[in-house]
């Protein structure tokens, strides 16, 4: 790959917690028009990782470069280039999706006109012209995370961080989800995507990066994967590769404690 190909570079890249060391060195290169599947149990470092590229968390050792730049050289403006979808939302309940929408949109220097139009339409298509002028606090989860991620869209970012983004999504909305992520890597977007999800992250993904322990133990295609272990689906790669075989030990304990008398 060509340097300009690069969308987001971390090197060496350590973070520590008080005496916890939850990143113990990420050497990873992310490439324009991929989806990356970032996969781990809870714990691994997924979250913090995501919040050390968008710059919400400081303190690290290492480098992270987006499209080149260094992150850590004082300019946000990098910032412009991504969209944002947290694993929990925090939202303004009191505003309805146009306010909202218009004022995130003119946060990235969109005039409130063309946010309004762009907003309203993208909304219909979620099927949610009905509720483009409520409340957010009447919304069920599912339309919440609808909002949430047409906001980080609204500006056209080169690179989409997404944590969780199915999240309350019904499974006609998760279909138009997974179909306008194809969408965007195929105009040269770069997605960034950590779940728990493994079916999801298994079909949508070009590459998939396991973390555990803080550090990268697997990276490649599924097919890379299944190379490196005897299992044949995502999940079950992920249970051989972090070592977790006790899942249905627990559940049979589980049952059995509930049908105690």
């Amino acid at each position: 790959m060509r340097p300009e190909d690069v969308a987001i570079s971390m090197r060496s890249l350590k973070m520590l917690y008080g005496s916890k060391l939850v990143l113990k060195g990420i050497d990873l290169e992310v490439y324009r028009s991929q989806i990356i599947g970032y996969i781990g149990p809870n714990g691994a470092g997924k979250s913090t990782t995501i919040k050390a590229i968008l710059g919400l968390i400081t303190g690290y050792i290492g480098e992270i470069r987006v499209f080149g730049r260094n992150i850590a050289d004082g300019d946000v403006g990098y910032k412009r280039q991504i969209g944002y979808v947290p694993e929990t939302a925090e939202i303004y309940d009191a505003l309805t999706p146009r306010e909202y929408l218009t004022f995130v949109a003119g946060l990235y220097g969109i005039s409130e006109g063309q946010a309004d139009r762009k907003a309203k339409a993208l909304m219909d298509l979620f099927d949610l012209r009905d509720a483009y002028h409520a409340r957010i606090s009447s919304f069920s989860k599912g339309m919440r995370q609808k909002v949430m991620l047409i906001s980080s869209l609204l500006h056209n970012p080169d690179i989409l961080i997404l944590d969780e983004p199915l999240s309350g999504l019904d499974a006609n909305s998760v279909m138009v989800v997974k179909d306008i992520l194809s969408e965007l890597v195929a105009q040269g977007k770069t997605i960034f995507y950590s779940s728990h999800i493994m079916e999801v992250v298994e079909k949508i993904s070009n590459r998939i990066v396991l973390l555990r322990d803080g550090q990268i133990v697997a990276d490649g295609s599924m097919e890379d994967l299944k190379g490196q272990s005897n299992e044949s689906s995502l999940e079950a790669i992920f249970n051989d590769i972090t070592g977790f075989h006790e899942h249905k030990g627990i559940a049979e304990q589980f049952v059995s404690i509930i049908q105690e008398v």
